[in-house]
Parts: structure tokens; sequence; C-alpha cells
């Protein structure tokens, strides 16, 4: 038996994985995220805890001979966030999110002071990436920095928790910019540019290899017979690819999470920073993930879900099985700010084209068309840096969705494909890590995609309309129209 846990920023998803690889048991505990100011995004390391022994104790109480047989553990995370810790390794603050804009200023200082940033890390300094957090904190909150002995992405504090030990993987290390991707190894130059070194760095590892174990009373409290090894694991979206065996050039996937992506692996780097296209250490060695990231996609649906009081899949319900033609609102789906392409954390949601005859399912439809127009905008990103995808596994809770899907297969003019168990995906991700570090096994034997239940074909008349559509939904982006507006006049 194998563990995954995905430590996720809506909730903790944790499944239980048998030696056929089929899912016994899933078990989720949600989490909510603080915003003391516009463009901000906290979440207190204690929930991350408490919210993973929530689901490992109900699979104890529901599933506790499984538990037992238990031998590895793989781990997946919320990539970028600043867990700041003390000499006895507790947090100082709450962790600054993946999606926190705060620190816009700071990204041009950390590319001022390290020329190489972009060469090194195959990204650009953008908000919701780690280091650049850690300037603002020197700059805003300087006793905290002064006290920091130890900086873990969240992923990394739940193992130290769960183990005892700072170990962090390389592909989640990706999303810092202190790692040289190419090399997958911490880069000092970027550590100093931040006034850090690598005493404040966990050790690293690749994704597979055994990575610490257990700690003992841990396992004694699920029961199982014995510690099970803990895997290296990975960053969410490099997690999702195992999950769904994107393991090599030519296959592709989207996550339909709280946040939305588009990756597909290379085997070599093909970094375009100037586009915002993102460049990850795969969590398999020699491999790397290039991909788009928008900073809203299923967390717009919820969005739309509180603002008209009613639940989302009563929301979703009249929509039927597939979009017969664009809705006539249109709607920029920004609400935190937005990456690819843009690396704009002031960018704002809007809803365009409203009138006295506009209905609520033409609403939710506009949500669900504005995520999946982001999602282009990913697309064409990726087309500059020399990488076409010509279909794509969707992944996340977005994907239980078969009108989304539809519309992003018409929207992006490729076949969606809908495998089994996508709202798991990085969760059975990290159980096969988990998997490898204990058996030795080859990734092609463990790492194979999974059941496609369903794919979605665009349609070309729709696909034309959309194509047209999009053209006019691209006007409706201004820089430097969102947040920090609001900012300061609140300050003035």
């Amino acid at each position: 038996m194998f563990l995954g846990i995905d430590l996720g920023t809506s909730a903790v998803k944790t499944v239980l994985v048998d030696d056929m690889q089929r899912v016994i048991a899933s078990r989720s505990h949600s989490l909510s995220t603080a915003s003391p100011r516009p463009g901000f995004s906290e979440q207190d390391p204690r929930l991350w805890i408490e919210a993973t022994f929530a689901t490992l104790d109900a699979l104890k109480a529901d599933h506790p001979s499984e538990l037992a047989d238990v031998a590895g553990i793989g781990l997946s995370g919320q990539m970028h966030g600043a867990t700041l810790l003390d000499a006895d390794h507790r947090p100082l603050r709450p962790c600054i999110l993946w999606n926190d804009g705060r620190s816009a200023a700071e990204c041009r200082l950390l590319e001022r002071r390290w020329p190489a940033l972009r060469a090194t890390t195959g990204n650009k300094a953008m908000p919701g990436f780690t280091a650049p957090k850690l300037l603002w904190v020197a700059e805003h909150e300087p006793e905290i920095f002064a006290a920091t002995r130890l900086v873990l992405l969240p992923k990394a504090y739940l193992r130290l928790i769960l183990s005892g030990e700072a170990v962090e993987d390389v592909s989640d290390a990706s999303g810092s910019l202190w790692l040289d991707v190419v090399r997958r190894d911490w880069s000092d130059d970027g550590l100093a540019a931040t006034g850090l070194s690598r005493t404040h760095m966990p050790r690293l590892v690749e994704g597979f290899a055994p990575a610490t174990r257990l700690g003992r009373e841990l396992a004694q409290r699920w029961g199982m017979a014995k510690q099970p090894v803990i895997a290296g694991g990975a960053g969410d979206n490099p997690a999702g690819a195992i999950g769904i065996g994107a393991i090599r050039p030519g296959t592709a996937f989207i996550s339909l999470g709280t946040s939305g992506a588009l990756f597909t692996p290379t085997e070599k780097v093909a970094a375009n920073p100037d586009r915002a296209v993102h460049t990850f250490a795969h969590a398999i060695p020699a491999m790397w993930l290039q991909g788009g990231a928008i900073l809203s996609a299923a967390s717009c649906l919820a969005w739309i879900a509180r603002l008209l009081g009613a639940p989302e899949a009563e929301l979703l319900a009249p929509l039927g099985a597939r979009p017969h033609a664009p809705s006539p609102v249109s709607f920029l789906p920004y609400l935190a700010g937005e990456r690819t392409p843009h690396d704009d954390p002031h960018a704002c949601g809007m809803l365009d084209g409203l009138s006295h005859g506009t209905d609520r399912a033409e609403v939710v439809q506009a949500v669900l068309e504005g995520v999946a127009f982001a999602l282009a905008d990913c697309r064409d990103a990726l087309a500059s840096a020399g990488l076409v995808v010509a279909e794509a596994d969707a992944i996340g809770g977005g994907a239980r969705s078969g009108f989304w899907l539809s519309v992003l297969a018409n929207v992006l003019d490729i076949p969606i494909n809908r495998v089994a168990d996508s709202d798991v995906g990085a969760a059975f991700g990290a159980a096969r890590l988990g998997r490898l570090a204990v058996t030795g096994e080859t990734v092609e034997t463990v790492c194979k995609p999974p059941q496609r239940v369903e794919t979605f074909e665009p349609e070309r008349g729709l696909a034309d309309a959309y194509a047209a559509r999009l053209h006019a939904w691209r006007e409706l982006y201004r820089p430097q129209r969102g947040w920090e507006t609001h900012r300061v006049r609140e300050a003035g």
C-alpha cells in the first residue's frame, strides 16, 4: 500500500493506493486562506498539519488494515510558498502563498541584483515565486528575516513535521527561484542575492528518491506496521504530471484546481521567461516541465458561486453537456492578478457585456470561458517557445465538469481527455512517487497513463466562434488596473 498526500491551497487530499494502482480510499480536509491586505494571500502552517492529520485519522478509522500495510508515502504540495522557521523550527509568521502579489518591486530588485537569474532558473522573477517574498520580508519585517534560520516550501514543512528532517525535491525547489534548473541544485548566487545561503535551505533530492521515513510515533498513531519511506515527492503540477503519466515529450495536461496550468514535459530546457513561461525540473531525472500558469481557475467558479449564493453544481446544471455558442458576457479571471503571459500581480477580474437581459447561466458560462481563454494565452506562450500542444489530459476538481472540458476543447481547438480519478491527480502522482522510492521500479513501469474515460473534441463552427471571441477578450486586459490602484487610494 502507498499513500499520496497533496497539500493544496483549498484542501489537503490524501489517497490510499494499492499495489495494482487502484485508489482504495481518499479523504479531504478543507483549508482557509487569509488576505490581510489587498493582494496578500497567507496560510497558517498549523492548518496544513491539522488537515493532514485529519485525513490520516479518517483513513485509520475506516481502513485500518490497509493503512497498516503502507510502505511508502509521497508528498505533493502547492508551490512557491515561503514558510519561515526559527532556530527551533517554529513558524515565524504565516506562509506567504503562491498567489500573493505584494513583492512586485522586489522582483525588479532581485533581477538587478542577480542578472543571471533568468538564464539560471529558466524563469523570470514574479511575485508568486519564493525568493522575492524573502526580499519583501527583509524590507518590511526585518526582525522576522533576522530570526529566519530555515526557509521551506509548504510540503517540505509538512515533511519536517512528519519526519523531523528538512528535505525538498527539485521540482518544487524549481519554483523558488533559488534553483539552478539545469544543474538541479541550489544556486549560491541566487541565495546570496536574497541575503541567504545553503544553510537556510533543505537538503535536495529527486522526486522518486527515498528522502526520509515517517516518525515512529506517527507510524504508531496510524497503526502502521513499520515506518514508511517518504519520497522526495513533487510540486503539485509535476505530481499531476506523474499521476497522468506525462513523463515524456508529446504529452500535455491541463490542471483545473484553485489555480490553472498547461504543462508539457521536455528533455531539455526550452525557457521563454519573457512570456512568463514556467520552467521546472520534472519529478523524474533528466526531464523538465514547461508551461503556463494562471492564478485563478476553479477558484473562479467558487467565487461566482459565493457571489450568487448557490452551490456550484446548481450553477452548472442548466448549462447542459456542451456549449452551443459563446456567452454574450465576457469574464477576465484575474481575481488574484495573473502570471502567464502578463506577469501582472495588479490585474483584476472583470465581467463585460452585461445587460438587463443577462441571466445567471450566461454569467456562469462566461466565467468558465474566461478561464479557458486564459489557458489559450498559456498555449500561445508555449508555442512561442517552440512547444506545440496537440491534445491534453485534464486533472483537478474542475475536470469533473464535462461542459467546462467541452469549452476548453473548443477554445484551445484540441482534444481534451478526462481521465479516471482526475480530481485526485496530484495526490495519485505523489503515491506513485512513494511507490518508486520503495520498490525501485522503472518510471515507465509505474507511471503509465490512466484510463481516459471521455474525450471532448472541438467542433469546427464552435471553435471558430471562440477564436473570434478570444481576440475580443484579449482587448479587455489593461495593465496596472487592479487592486494596487485601490490600495493607493486607501493610503491617500
